[in-house]
């Protein structure tokens, strides 16, 4: 165990070192702080378009975003999660699998008292605590914004439902970190190392709900998830592929956790995301090195 937390130690102080992931980091904060301010700037332009049509005369319905909840400001976040973020976290446990191999430092540590997968899993507890940080940062970021945008603070309820989703993100992005750990003990070549998980990625995100729901790509990028087909070719290939579209159940108990609709059963959809995450670290853990000693080459 000391092992472990000695890896994951050096984990946190190389990571923090790197200056490769930080872009991607920056980018991942500094989008979700502007998710909150982009969903309330929606809702005050179709506010005032609809004041402007009520003025007119051209409609007697109500508007949509009187009695929105506070938590709908949120919702642009899912998207950021997963373009971002899982992209950010597959390039930090990539980029920690190569760490010792790039600098001729892999047979040096396994001749310590320690096995490679103690290493391994201290590196995963590293990353993990990395992204938990950051996933409380944003959380908080999240909280403070959207309270002043309100003008009060979240309540109770809606403060856990911020936490719960929080949490539901850091176990999607430990996944793809843990697809990033994988890839970059699998693959020799850097290039390749870190075009893999890029590749799982959009098959994830992209190719197999397009299957499912026969919608055009940019309709995925859509916060709330889209119904399947429930007949024809799309509707027996939505039954197959349900449960590999991880980022759909992302959205489904996303959606769930921050008052927004969905269709389908959002603690499955949250147990399919667990289930991913627990399959990837498995892989991290277990998988053979292509190889241990030497620099990464091109």
């Amino acid at each position: 165990m000391s092992g472990v937390l000695t890896a994951a130690r050096h984990e946190l102080l190389t990571s923090a070192r790197a200056k490769s992931p930080y872009m991607l980091v920056a980018a991942f904060l500094g989008m979700v702080a502007a998710s909150t301010f982009i969903g309330w700037r929606t809702t005050v332009t179709v506010s005032a378009i609809y004041d402007r049509v009520v003025a007119d005369g051209l409609t007697t319905q109500p508007n949509p975003f009187t009695d929105v909840s506070a938590l709908y400001y949120v919702r642009n976040t899912v998207i950021y999660v997963l373009l971002i973020g899982s992209l950010m976290a597959a390039a930090l446990g990539v980029q920690s699998a190569l760490r010792d191999r790039k600098a001729s430092t892999a047979a040096l540590v396994l001749t310590r008292p320690v096995s490679e997968r103690a290493v391994r899993a201290g590196r995963l507890l590293g990353i993990g605590a990395i992204l938990a940080i950051l996933v409380v940062v944003t959380s908080v970021v999240t909280w403070v914004s959207v309270g002043a945008i309100v003008g009060h603070a979240l309540t109770a309820t809606q403060t856990l439902e911020v936490a719960s989703f929080g949490a539901l993100t850091w176990v999607l992005l430990m996944g793809f970190a843990a697809v990033g750990v994988a890839s970059g003990m699998v693959f020799p070549r850097e290039r390749t190392a870190l075009l893999a998980p890029v590749v799982l990625w959009a098959v994830i995100a992209f190719v197999i709900p397009q299957l499912g729901t026969a919608a055009r790509p940019v309709s995925l990028l859509n916060p709330v998830p889209l119904p399947a087909q429930g007949s024809g070719a799309f509707g027996w290939l939505s039954q197959i592929m349900a449960p590999f579209s991880i980022t759909e159940h992302f959205k489904t108990a996303s959606a769930a956790l921050l008052e927004s609709p969905y269709t389908g059963s959002a603690v499955a959809s949250a147990a399919v995301v667990a289930l991913f995450t627990l399959i990837a670290l498995a892989a991290a853990l277990v998988v053979r090195a292509a190889r241990i000693e030497g620099g990464s080459h091109e």
